[in-house]
């Protein structure tokens, strides 16, 4: 629910943080899911489309555990000298957006945020870390979150390290289904509208490059375009992931047994 009826904090709309995204709270037992859904109320902000500079829009993050993104898609650029990489930020992700936290380091590197689609964020300030304290289980779902998304990072690092651009594509594209895809009659969908130039920069690869192995993909009819933007990814992932797959269940298949 909006949570004008409750008041504003900070000038901004609030919502009970439960409502919003109920995973949180699937720990808690039925009566503490009650009451921590009445008490943990954040400050909402809606986001659109175009750069988000986190350090005018949001305040001080002193006291504050982060933001969370409610819905809506985001792409965060980091640049170093001539070199750009990008990571793809939604729903579920926790971000601690005003700062790379790495003041004095001798490798800076210049950060910018940009909305892809309207995006709401929570933001978790001094007020919920408070009130949070009373309720473990939905602090500890917070935490698999932000390592969730490092676990991510570090499959996009290791992607950009494939070689051959068009299988680093291919199992960026199956990435990205992962988490956002749709399964449908005619493959799986992955509606997410991206340049080229942003599709590089998540592969460690040109515009141009990115575009001719797109095309080389749909020609051979692995992959076709979505009307309204995206990818439909056509068959099984590639063999090499699907062998590294049944390696890893067999793994953990021993590993129970031991």
């Amino acid at each position: 629910m909006n949570a004008r009826g409750q008041g504003l904090f900070e000038g901004r709309p609030a919502i009970r943080l439960l409502d919003a995204d109920p995973d949180l709270g699937q720990g808690l037992d039925a009566r503490t899911a009650e009451e921590a859904r009445a008490r943990l109320v954040v400050p909402v902000e809606t986001l659109p489309p175009g750069i988000w500079d986190p350090q005018s829009a949001l305040q001080d993050p002193t006291g504050k555990l982060g933001v969370l993104v409610l819905e809506g898609l985001m792409v965060r650029d980091v640049a170093i000298v001539r070199s750009s990489c990008a990571e793809l930020v939604g729903r579920g992700d926790v971000l601690h957006p005003w700062n790379d936290l790495r003041d004095g380091a001798p490798v800076q590197a210049e950060v910018e945020w940009r909305v892809l689609e309207p995006t709401r964020v929570a933001l978790l300030d001094d007020r919920f870390v408070k009130a949070g304290g009373m309720y473990p289980e939905v602090i500890a779902a917070l935490v698999l979150r932000a390592v969730a998304r490092s676990q991510a990072l570090a499959v996009s690092l290791a992607i950009s390290c494939l070689t051959g651009l068009k299988f680093r594509l291919l199992v960026l594209l199956w990435h990205l289904a992962d988490r956002w895809g749709r399964v449908g009659t005619g493959g799986v969908s992955v509606p997410l509208v991206l340049t080229h130039g942003m599709v590089g920069r998540l592969v460690g690869a040109s515009r141009p490059s990115v575009s001719s192995a797109l095309k080389q993909l749909e020609n051979e009819g692995v992959i076709s375009k979505r009307p309204c933007g995206g990818w439909v990814l056509h068959g099984e992932p590639p063999e090499d992931l699907m062998r590294l797959a049944d390696r890893r269940g067999a793994a953990t298949a021993v590993h129970g047994l031991s």
